[in-house]
């Protein structure tokens, strides 16, 4: 859609605001969207479109300004109250319960009966209709959400948000969890639901997809709109301006690595059902990528590494010395640290403070005859918090008061700060602004330049382009490839990961 003189938006905010204590969240913002379009919120990390659209999801009672669904002003104060009105939310972290069945979590309240019972067969019926709109036809309703693979339940999300035939759909960061084929099938669910008359909000940090699948974007910064425009009419120079307030016209770099040292050595390297008999080399100083498709045992070979699971054969070898850890404890002291892709349930206690985050994998250093001294651990701590800009600057902040992309500085500055020798990065930047992305790129090439080994696992696929020195291609459990700098761009990955040319 590009014209909005005709018809009136299925959802509008006029001079909304919300703040929390001391911060202005959200300031007098408008905003609209109409039905059959798709309009993209972005922004960087904290600049204020979650707390927008916590708004139109009815998670504060106390925002200010008029809310409009098809022309008629609504009260927006609870859930409730929004689903009501026809709205639904799928947040980037799923809401999904992993120990229940695919069924129960789609029919979530809705559940058919018979009698005092569950109709059963009833359940069944209806949660294949609503796996049918988002292409997991092919998944049993009745198998726990803990059983189906990461972007599978992204998709589950989805089809329990459809089941409750809205007329406003808000999606934020829907293909964190994706891989490039499975985003293309998203966005050809997304373009069918725009086609029968949805309403759709998209939540985005990558701007590629932004012009993919959106018909107009708002850009927002540090509480305001700063624009909105078709998107046939801006750039992504521009929007990357309105952004960050400033030009910003480099991301990646491109240097060639020329070290010699053999700092970790894996050969057959085996966890069976997930990956079989990898082999690689990793050196002193080298960002080493590991490319492939979701599925293709990437973070199954991360786990392995440092112990998280049991490896069935292979060898490791850190700096000559056979590496045999049982738990991921041994494999710090060894030397190994890994940021893992899910920070919210493995990395972060979001409970807690930034200083008892980035701390804790310190307490056995910081610690004398069992006493542990915080204290003697605040000059690395005001350091890191320093130089990845965390904000804000406050040891003492609620973690899960954080912005997601600080939430993963804060996660990024746990691992640097024990200095490991080999440090494992599994989509390090996933779900982060660009500001954010380029800090924790810097940190990254820094680390490196250090002398530590970096594995970089990454589906952005300039992010493992750009930042690695050489990339080995996973797919189906094995290496199937290994591209030098020279012969590395995106394309190629991409082949390479769907088999071609291998």
């Amino acid at each position: 859609m590009s014209e909005r003189d005709v018809g009136k938006p299925a959802f509008e905010m006029k001079q909304v605001s919300k703040v929390y204590p001391g911060t202005i969240a959200v300031d007098k913002v408008d905003f609209d969207v109409f039905p059959g379009e798709v309009h993209a919120l972005i922004g960087e990390n904290g600049a204020g479109k979650t707390t927008l659209m916590s708004m139109i999801s009815g998670s504060f009672d106390d925002y200010t300004g008029d809310i409009f669904v098809n022309g008629n002003k609504v009260d927006l104060r609870s859930p409730a109250q929004a689903k009501k009105n026809g709205i639904e939310m799928i947040y980037q972290e799923l809401s999904l319960a992993l120990p229940i069945s695919v069924a129960e979590n789609v029919l979530v309240g809705r559940l058919p009966r018979k009698g005092i019972f569950i109709d059963k067969e009833k359940m069944v019926s209806e949660t294949f209709e609503n796996l049918s709109k988002v292409g997991l036809e092919h998944i049993d309703p009745m198998i726990p959400i803990e059983d189906i693979s990461q972007h599978e339940a992204q998709l589950v999300e989805i089809a329990k948000a459809l089941g409750n035939n809205p007329s406003i759909l808000v999606m934020d960061e829907p293909t964190s969890a994706l891989s490039r084929e499975e985003v293309e099938r998203l966005f050809e669910i997304i373009d069918g639901l725009r086609k029968m008359g949805l309403a759709i909000v998209y939540i985005s940090h990558h701007l590629p997809e932004i012009f993919k699948i959106a018909d107009r974007v708002t850009v927002m910064r540090d509480g305001h709109r700063i624009d909105t425009r078709n998107i046939n009419d801006v750039t992504q120079e521009e929007l990357i301006q309105m952004m960050v307030g400033e030009s910003v016209t480099e991301f990646y770099r491109h240097d060639i690595f020329s070290g010699e040292k053999v700092r970790l050595k894996v050969e057959k390297l085996t966890r069976y059902g997930f990956f079989h008999d990898v082999s690689f080399q990793a050196r002193e100083g080298e960002i080493l990528g590991i490319g492939g498709l979701s599925g293709a045992g990437r973070s199954e070979l991360a786990r392995v590494l440092v112990a998280l699971d049991k490896r069935d054969k292979g060898r490791i070898e850190l700096d000559g010395k056979e590496i045999k850890s049982r738990n991921m404890a041994q494999a710090l002291d060894e030397g190994f640290a890994y940021l893992s892709e899910n920070r919210k349930t493995e990395g972060l206690a979001p409970r807690l403070n930034i200083q008892d985050n980035i701390l804790s994998a310190l307490v056995p250093r910081l610690s004398k005859n069992g006493v542990y001294d915080k204290e003697k651990g605040d000059p690395v701590l005001m350091k890191l918090i320093e130089e990845l800009s965390i904000y804000p600057p406050d040891p003492n902040r609620e973690v899960s008061n954080l912005s997601g992309g600080n939430q993963q500085k804060v996660l990024m500055a746990k691992w640097i700060a024990i200095e490991p020798k080999v440090l494992i990065l599994d989509e390090p930047t996933r779900g982060v602004d660009i500001g954010a992305k380029v800090i924790i790129h810097n940190a990254i090439e820094a680390l490196a330049k250090e002398g530590r080994t970096i594995l970089l696992i990454s589906s952005d696929l300039p992010e493992l382009v750009s930042l690695s020195h050489r990339v080995m291609i996973m797919r189906q459990g094995h290496f199937i490839k290994e591209m030098q700098k020279a012969e590395c761009t995106e394309e190629s990955v991409l082949l390479a990961a769907n088999g071609e040319g291998a």
